[in-house]
């Protein structure tokens, strides 16, 4: 083959190479450069995503520019097949993308457990810190239940933010109907609380304001087994033979109802200082509607498994209904 044919085909090659380099390029994927990644680390991420073709050419335009200790940390969003020193460009000009976190935070949940949640999934590192900062600004209750899309790595104040926003969105609407009489936001967002720890179905959720509702027109104790929980804190207890430990503890004993806390009603007559969890929206609307008409005092769960309640207005009723209660558990224990 004559040198001029050799020449044109190595011009044709590049003309083809650098055509399908710049104007079709590879796809966009997402690469994560670990903090304190070398610059052969960080080239193997690169390579593994098919981001670069040669870890030894990155290295060694890394090792000409001088540039190792310009190499940031983070999440990238960058095409396939680029060139070593596109790539390594890429690394030290732009700022990583913040990494994010899809949280879920349930209903009934108290701040301890919502800050456990978000230090297990890196959104803050110290779920004490958040724990401190939510008591300090009075925030049990408000931590509105939703998914969330966190930055991770972000401030416990940061964090309280989100959840703010989301409160003031969803929440805050509803209180601008007003208050029932003898009713406030504070008043509004404890009953809801107890409700959200109580009810199983939505339709009771109304009621079972009610009742607690009734109870404190006619001075009553409360007497929330949820009220009892939450003052006990973290606790560990036997279930069905088997070791359990979590926050709300099950199988309340008389003891137990003793706790000495503002927050116990069986303890103290009077509400509880503040919310007992961050309650969901319908049982913050049940809290400000409750059934209308209804003087049930007292109510207690069903053993069908369904999560309903049997309401009674005294308490004769109230003792016959936890009798059947108890002797229905009691058969489907033995079936």
């Amino acid at each position: 083959m004559k040198k001029g044919s050799i020449l044109l085909s190595i011009i044709s090659f590049a003309i083809v190479f650098f055509a399908a380099h710049f104007f079709c390029p590879g796809k966009m994927t997402k690469v994560i450069i670990p903090k304190g990644a070398t610059a052969r680390q960080a080239a193997e991420a690169l390579k593994e995503k098919k981001i670069i073709s040669s870890t030894t050419w990155f290295r060694i335009a890394v090792k000409i520019t001088g540039t190792g200790k310009r190499i940031m940390p983070g999440s990238y969003m960058m095409r396939t097949h680029m060139s070593s020193e596109e790539a390594l460009h890429k690394l030290i000009t732009t700022i990583p993308m913040a990494e994010t976190a899809d949280i879920t935070i349930p209903e009934g949940w108290r701040m301890e457990q919502i800050a456990e949640r978000l230090q297990s999934n890196g959104v803050i590192s110290s779920a004490q810190e958040f724990i401190d900062l939510a008591k300090a600004q009075d925030k049990e209750g408000y931590l509105f239940p939703s998914t969330y899309q966190f930055k991770k790595n972000i401030s416990a104040s940061e964090a309280l933010k989100v959840f703010a926003n989301e409160f003031e969105k969803q929440i805050r609407p509803l209180f601008a109907q007003g208050f029932k009489e003898g009713m406030d936001e504070k008043k509004v967002m404890i009953i809801a609380s107890i409700v959200e720890r109580e009810a199983v179905v939505d339709s009771e959720r109304p009621m079972i304001a009610a009742v607690y509702l009734n109870r404190c027109k006619k001075r009553m104790k409360l007497e929330a087994d949820p009220t009892t929980q939450y003052a006990l804190g973290y606790q560990t207890w036997y279930e069905n033979g088997e070791k359990r430990e979590g926050w709300w503890k099950k199988g309340i004993t008389i003891k137990d109802l003793k706790t000495a806390s503002p927050y116990n009603t069986y303890y103290s007559r009077h509400l509880p200082p503040g919310p007992i969890c961050s309650p969901g929206k319908s049982s913050i609307e049940a809290a400000l509607n409750p059934l209308e008409n209804f003087d049930a005092l007292y109510f207690v769960a069903t053993a069908d498994g369904t999560g309903r309640h049997t309401f009674n207005t005294n308490f004769k009723e109230h003792l016959g209904a936890k009798k059947v209660y108890k002797t229905n558990l009691r058969n489907e224990k033995n079936r």
